[in-house]
């Protein structure tokens, strides 16, 4: 019997144990895809004879096997940022794969659409509220055409979209074997400066100022007035920084998912991603999952000037009052991130 099904039957028969003995407390084992069936078919992983949707090519089969020319061309990019990933994780295994048990609270960012079998991991501060725009528009069954006339609060109602997390457990391990999964990166420390700046800098965000800001004051700050402390709207960066790579933080609770590591909200070690766009060519990677999926023709992904966008250089500037020892510490934090999405180590970092 092949190596590969073995595993998934040793798992499969752990996985009815936990189950039977947890009472309740439902445990998911997540086949390694990566590691077990994506080296063997990494061309072609899925066949010219599997089951397509609706009598159509599945975006998977137009990924690995494309039928058109300049998707041919694109898929070079991606198969090198998906080795990227795998080498990175393998590279890295201590760190990357501390277990292979992912709980169903792991899978709450895994956004699915039944209809184009996808499946998109949601990372904050990397245009997570147009594509769950977008998202709402592809599994709304007509009810939704225009992404931009969703109101921005109305994308992130939970109610929306549907999770990953919310399938039993064959539903899952089925969906994660054949919808195309995809997320989108950003320069990490670009990605953490964006969100201070949302969080810390606007007024109108007064429950992350009371949930995190009057705590980060609290540690951080010697000879906090009153006022601070009861408002903690004016929180600095270099105290943010201090609050990250404070150990009791890290022992206390995971991070927001604002400025939570990409590889701990989506899990790339675990789930193999079949395309990993960037915040850097956003358009021109969004508008290739859409054309994947059989929608190009109709919907692109929204565009528009934002001139408040954190950028590379405006992250060069917050990062000018962060000492060296500071700067390495939260470099040390999201180091999987960098390697992981081939990010280079900002020139504007003194690491020690």
């Amino acid at each position: 019997m092949k190596p590969a099904l073995l595993e998934v039957m040793r798992m499969n028969r752990i996985c009815r144990m936990v189950l039977a003995t947890c009472l309740g407390s439902f445990i998911l084992v997540i086949f390694y895809f990566q590691s077990m069936l994506h080296p063997v078919m990494r061309r072609n992983p899925f066949g010219v004879d599997i089951c397509c949707r609706k009598g159509s090519r599945s975006p998977l089969q137009e990924l690995y096997n494309p039928t058109q020319l300049e998707l041919s061309n694109t898929n070079i990019l991606h198969q090198m940022r998906r080795d990227q990933v795998t080498d990175t994780c393998r590279a890295n295994s201590a760190l990357s794969r501390k277990r292979r048990v992912l709980t169903p609270n792991d899978l709450k960012h895994l956004v699915v659409d039944e209809d184009h079998e996808l499946i998109y991991c949601y990372v904050p501060k990397v245009a997570c509220t147009n594509w769950k725009r977008l998202m709402m528009v592809l599994t709304g069954r007509g009810k939704y055409s225009d992404p931009m006339e969703i109101p921005a609060n109305e994308a992130h109602v939970s109610a929306n979209l549907k999770t990953l997390n919310q399938y039993s457990i064959p539903e899952i391990n089925h969906r994660l074997k054949s919808y195309m999964k995809f997320l989108f990166v950003r320069e990490p420390f670009e990605r953490l400066v964006s969100a201070y700046r949302n969080k810390f800098t606007q007024k109108y965000n007064t429950s992350f100022h009371k949930r995190y800001g009057t705590k980060i004051i609290r540690r951080q700050r010697k000879n906090a007035t009153q006022e601070a402390l009861r408002r903690g709207d004016d929180v600095r960066f270099e105290e943010f920084v201090a609050y990250l790579i404070d150990p009791h933080t890290q022992r206390e609770e995971p991070f927001n998912e604002h400025w939570q590591t990409v590889h701990s909200l989506c899990h790339p070690c675990h789930i193999h991603y079949d395309l990993v766009g960037k915040y850097e060519t956003l358009e021109e990677d969004s508008n290739y999952v859409l054309r994947l999926a059989g929608v190009g023709s109709y919907l692109k992904f929204p565009t528009y000037a934002k001139s408040t966008r954190t950028t590379d250089e405006m992250t060069t500037e917050f990062f000018q009052n962060i000492s060296s020892e500071h700067q390495t510490q939260l470099y040390e934090v999201y180091k999987l991130d960098f390697l992981m999405f081939n990010y280079s180590v900002p020139s504007y970092l003194k690491l020690e």
